[in-house]
C-alpha cells in the first residue's frame, strides 16, 4: 500500500512536469509561429496529447486495480532508466531552446540542430520517451501499461517521425545537418 501510494505520487509528479512542458510548448509554438514557421501533421497531435494523458492514468490504474507488486530491484532499474530519460529529454529542450515544442513547426530555411544530444542521434527525445514507457510503469509491475503504451508509441512514433523527417528535409537542411546519425540510439559521428 505504501510503495503504491508513492508511486501515485511520482505519477502525479510527472505529470505536472508534463504539464510546464506543454506550457513552454505553447509559449514556443507562438514566437515559431510569429518567426513564420510552417506547420506539419497537426492531425497526429491529438493522438499524442491523448496517448500521454492515458499512460499517466494506465500507470495508476493497473497498480491500484491490478494490485501490481513492487519489486525492489526491478524499480531500482527502472528508476536509473527513467532519470536517464528525463536528463535526454531537458538536454534535447536546453539545445532546441525556442525551436522545442510538441508540434511539428520548423522555420524555413534555418538548420536543423545537429548539437548536444543530435550530435549522436536524430531523435533523442523520442528515445527518452521510448525509455519511459517501458520504465515508468514497471516501476511498480504496471507490465501492461508498459506493454500497451510501448506498442501504440510506436505506431505513432512510426508517423510522427515521418511527418518530422519529411518537414525538416523541405525547410531546414536535415539531410546535411543530421542525414549520417541513427534516428533512436546513439552513435558516433564525426562532428563533435
Amino acid at each position: 500500500m505504501v510503495t503504491r501510494v508513492a508511486y501515485t505520487l511520482f505519477i502525479v509528479a510527472l505529470a505536472l512536469e508534463r504539464c510546464f512542458e506543454l506550457w513552454l510548448s505553447r509559449r514556443n509554438a507562438r514566437w515559431a509561429r510569429g518567426q513564420g514557421a510552417v506547420e506539419y501533421g497537426a492531425g497526429h497531435l491529438v493522438w499524442m496529447k491523448l496517448l500521454h494523458t492515458g499512460f499517466f492514468v494506465a500507470c495508476i490504474a493497473e497498480v491500484w486495480l491490478a494490485q501490481r507488486s513492487f519489486v525492489p530491484a526491478l524499480a531500482a532499474v527502472c528508476l536509473v532508466v527513467a532519470a536517464a530519460a528525463q536528463a535526454l529529454r531537458y538536454w534535447a529542450i536546453v539545445t532546441l531552446g525556442r525551436r522545442w515544442n510538441v508540434a511539428v513547426l520548423v522555420l524555413p530555411g534555418v538548420p536543423a540542430v545537429a548539437s548536444g544530444p543530435f550530435r549522436f542521434m536524430r531523435h533523442p527525445n523520442y528515445l527518452a520517451v521510448v525509455a519511459e514507457g517501458l520504465a515508468v510503469p514497471l516501476l511498480h509491475s504496471a507490465y501492461i501499461t508498459a506493454a500497451v503504451f510501448s506498442l501504440l508509441n510506436a505506431l505513432l512514433l512510426s508517423v510522427r517521425i515521418g511527418v518530422e523527417e519529411r518537414a525538416l528535409s523541405e525547410h531546414c537542411q536535415y539531410g546535411r545537418e543530421l542525414g549520417g546519425r541513427a534516428r533512436l540510439w546513439p552513435t558516433r559521428h564525426g562532428q563533435s
